[in-house]
Protein backbone atom coordinates (compact mmCIF):
# COMPACT_ATOMS: atom_id res chain seq x y z
CA UNK A 1 0.00 0.00 0.00
CA UNK A 2 2.94 2.32 0.53
CA UNK A 3 3.71 2.67 -3.20
CA UNK A 4 0.00 2.87 -3.95
CA UNK A 5 -0.30 5.83 -1.56
CA UNK A 6 2.59 7.51 -3.34
CA UNK A 7 0.73 7.11 -6.63
CA UNK A 8 -2.43 8.43 -4.94
CA UNK A 9 -0.57 11.51 -3.71
CA UNK A 10 0.88 12.32 -7.12
CA UNK A 11 -2.51 12.15 -8.85
CA UNK A 12 -4.34 13.83 -5.95
CA UNK A 13 -2.01 16.81 -6.48
CA UNK A 14 -2.86 16.67 -10.19
CA UNK A 15 -6.58 16.62 -9.34
CA UNK A 16 -6.23 19.58 -6.94
CA UNK A 17 -4.42 21.49 -9.67
CA UNK A 18 -7.32 20.68 -12.05
CA UNK A 19 -10.09 21.90 -9.71
CA UNK A 20 -8.19 24.93 -8.40
CA UNK A 21 -9.52 27.14 -11.18
CA UNK A 22 -13.13 26.00 -10.75
CA UNK A 23 -13.21 23.20 -13.33
CA UNK A 24 -15.15 20.03 -12.65
CA UNK A 25 -12.80 17.07 -12.32
CA UNK A 26 -13.16 14.43 -14.98
CA UNK A 27 -12.72 11.11 -13.11
CA UNK A 28 -9.21 9.73 -13.46
CA UNK A 29 -7.95 6.17 -13.32
CA UNK A 30 -4.22 6.10 -12.66
CA UNK A 31 -1.94 3.13 -12.32
CA UNK A 32 1.65 2.06 -12.36
CA UNK A 33 2.99 -1.00 -14.12
CA UNK A 34 6.54 -2.21 -13.67
CA UNK A 35 8.02 1.18 -14.58
CA UNK A 36 5.63 3.92 -15.63
CA UNK A 37 2.77 5.95 -14.18
CA UNK A 38 -0.19 6.06 -16.52
CA UNK A 39 -3.48 7.93 -16.32
CA UNK A 40 -6.77 7.77 -18.20
CA UNK A 41 -9.54 10.32 -17.95
CA UNK A 42 -12.91 8.58 -17.74
CA UNK A 43 -15.86 10.09 -19.58
CA UNK A 44 -18.75 7.74 -20.25
CA UNK A 45 -21.10 9.83 -22.36
CA UNK A 46 -20.66 12.91 -20.20
CA UNK A 47 -22.32 11.08 -17.28
CA UNK A 48 -20.28 11.54 -14.08
CA UNK A 49 -21.94 8.67 -12.22
CA UNK A 50 -21.40 6.21 -15.08
CA UNK A 51 -17.82 7.40 -15.45
CA UNK A 52 -17.12 6.78 -11.74
CA UNK A 53 -18.83 3.37 -11.89
CA UNK A 54 -16.68 2.45 -14.89
CA UNK A 55 -13.59 3.53 -12.95
CA UNK A 56 -14.60 1.38 -9.99
CA UNK A 57 -14.94 -1.60 -12.35
CA UNK A 58 -11.46 -0.88 -13.72
CA UNK A 59 -10.09 -0.68 -10.18
CA UNK A 60 -11.61 -4.01 -9.18
CA UNK A 61 -10.76 -5.92 -12.36
CA UNK A 62 -7.14 -4.81 -12.79
CA UNK A 63 -7.37 -5.41 -16.52
CA UNK A 64 -4.43 -3.01 -16.87
CA UNK A 65 -2.25 -5.57 -15.05
CA UNK A 66 -1.04 -2.83 -12.72
CA UNK A 67 0.99 -3.08 -9.55
CA UNK A 68 -1.01 -0.25 -7.94
CA UNK A 69 -3.97 1.82 -9.06
CA UNK A 70 -6.08 4.74 -7.91
CA UNK A 71 -9.42 6.16 -8.94
CA UNK A 72 -9.97 9.87 -8.36
CA UNK A 73 -13.24 11.72 -8.73
CA UNK A 74 -15.07 14.76 -7.42
CA UNK A 75 -17.46 14.14 -4.57
CA UNK A 76 -18.73 15.57 -1.30
CA UNK A 77 -18.14 14.56 2.30
CA UNK A 78 -19.67 15.74 5.56
CA UNK A 79 -17.41 17.52 8.04
CA UNK A 80 -18.90 18.98 11.22
CA UNK A 81 -22.38 18.71 9.68
CA UNK A 82 -21.43 20.62 6.52
CA UNK A 83 -21.19 19.13 3.02
CA UNK A 84 -17.75 19.88 1.61
CA UNK A 85 -16.41 19.32 -1.91
CA UNK A 86 -13.68 16.69 -1.95
CA UNK A 87 -11.50 14.70 -4.28
CA UNK A 88 -12.27 11.06 -3.49
CA UNK A 89 -9.26 8.77 -3.94
CA UNK A 90 -9.81 5.00 -4.00
CA UNK A 91 -6.52 3.14 -3.61
CA UNK A 92 -5.51 -0.44 -4.47
CA UNK A 93 -2.30 -2.41 -4.18
CA UNK A 94 -2.68 -5.53 -6.31
CA UNK A 95 0.06 -7.39 -4.43
CA UNK A 96 -2.38 -7.32 -1.51
CA UNK A 97 -5.68 -7.58 -3.41
CA UNK A 98 -8.00 -7.56 -0.40
CA UNK A 99 -6.48 -4.30 0.92
CA UNK A 100 -8.58 -1.23 0.14
CA UNK A 101 -8.22 2.36 1.20
CA UNK A 102 -10.25 5.45 0.40
CA UNK A 103 -9.23 9.02 1.14
CA UNK A 104 -10.95 12.34 0.66
CA UNK A 105 -9.16 15.61 0.06
CA UNK A 106 -11.65 18.33 1.01
CA UNK A 107 -11.40 21.64 -0.76
CA UNK A 108 -13.24 24.93 -1.09
CA UNK A 109 -13.67 26.32 -4.57
CA UNK A 110 -12.51 29.76 -5.57
CA UNK A 111 -16.18 30.67 -6.22
CA UNK A 112 -16.65 31.09 -2.44
CA UNK A 113 -13.42 32.98 -1.73
CA UNK A 114 -9.84 31.82 -2.10
CA UNK A 115 -9.28 28.24 -3.20
CA UNK A 116 -8.50 26.14 -0.10
CA UNK A 117 -7.28 22.57 0.39
CA UNK A 118 -7.96 20.92 3.75
CA UNK A 119 -6.30 17.97 5.49
CA UNK A 120 -6.93 14.62 3.78
CA UNK A 121 -9.40 12.35 5.55
CA UNK A 122 -9.10 8.57 5.65
CA UNK A 123 -12.54 7.12 4.88
CA UNK A 124 -11.66 3.43 4.55
CA UNK A 125 -8.70 1.27 5.62
CA UNK A 126 -9.80 -2.34 5.04
CA UNK A 127 -7.49 -5.34 5.33
CA UNK A 128 -4.48 -3.06 5.65
CA UNK A 129 -3.27 -4.28 9.04
CA UNK A 130 0.08 -5.27 7.52
CA UNK A 131 0.77 -1.65 6.56
CA UNK A 132 1.71 1.37 8.65
CA UNK A 133 -0.81 4.17 8.29
CA UNK A 134 1.90 6.71 9.16
CA UNK A 135 4.16 5.34 6.40
CA UNK A 136 1.24 5.39 3.96
CA UNK A 137 0.51 9.06 4.66
CA UNK A 138 4.20 9.92 4.46
CA UNK A 139 4.33 8.24 1.05
CA UNK A 140 1.13 10.03 0.00
CA UNK A 141 2.63 13.44 0.73
CA UNK A 142 5.89 12.47 -0.97
CA UNK A 143 3.72 11.77 -4.04
CA UNK A 144 1.98 15.14 -3.68
CA UNK A 145 5.35 16.89 -3.49
CA UNK A 146 6.59 15.11 -6.62
CA UNK A 147 3.88 16.76 -8.78
CA UNK A 148 5.45 20.13 -9.51
CA UNK A 149 2.37 22.16 -10.47
CA UNK A 150 -0.08 20.34 -8.22
CA UNK A 151 2.09 20.63 -5.13
CA UNK A 152 2.57 24.36 -5.75
CA UNK A 153 -1.22 24.87 -5.84
CA UNK A 154 -1.69 22.60 -2.81
CA UNK A 155 1.00 24.40 -0.77
CA UNK A 156 -0.44 27.82 -1.59
CA UNK A 157 -4.00 26.76 -0.72
CA UNK A 158 -3.39 24.56 2.35
CA UNK A 159 -5.77 25.26 5.24
CA UNK A 160 -5.31 23.16 8.39
CA UNK A 161 -8.59 24.35 9.97
CA UNK A 162 -10.54 21.16 9.14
Amino acid sequence: MITAFNLAGFFAAHAIWCVSDGEVLTPMFAYVDDHDKKMERLDVGGDLEKSVDYGKQMLESNNSDANDAVLLYDGRITINGDKIDAIIVEIRCYFSPSSKAIMAIPYKTAAVGDFRVFKPKLLQWDNCDDFSLDSAFESFFYGVDSHEKGSAVWDKAIDQSM
